[in-house]
């Protein structure tokens, strides 16, 4: 299918794999929020780190390291 686009959520990466962010499911506070921090279409996203049970993530984008709670993580689409 043209156009159709395979994506998945950031908090389903394995520790190293990088991916471009693709969208933000929903709107509100959080999306913009995230939007502000980097997380905007077309940003090269890693994952570095998992915490103990999985949560927090820490990721690097754009130079610089962050976490987010895997809550916050999986409503960023990647591709």
């Amino acid at each position: 299918m043209l156009g159709c686009v395979s994506t998945r959520a950031l908090d389903s990466l394995e520790i190293g794999d990088a991916a471009h962010v693709h969208d933000i499911d929903g709107s509100g506070a959080l999306a913009v929020r995230l939007a502000e921090m980097g997380f905007v279409t077309g940003t090269v996203v890693r994952l570095v780190k998992r915490a103990p049970f999985g949560d927090p993530l820490q990721f690097e984008l754009r130079g610089y390291h962050l976490s987010l709670r895997r809550a916050e993580a999986a409503r960023i689409r990647v591709t």
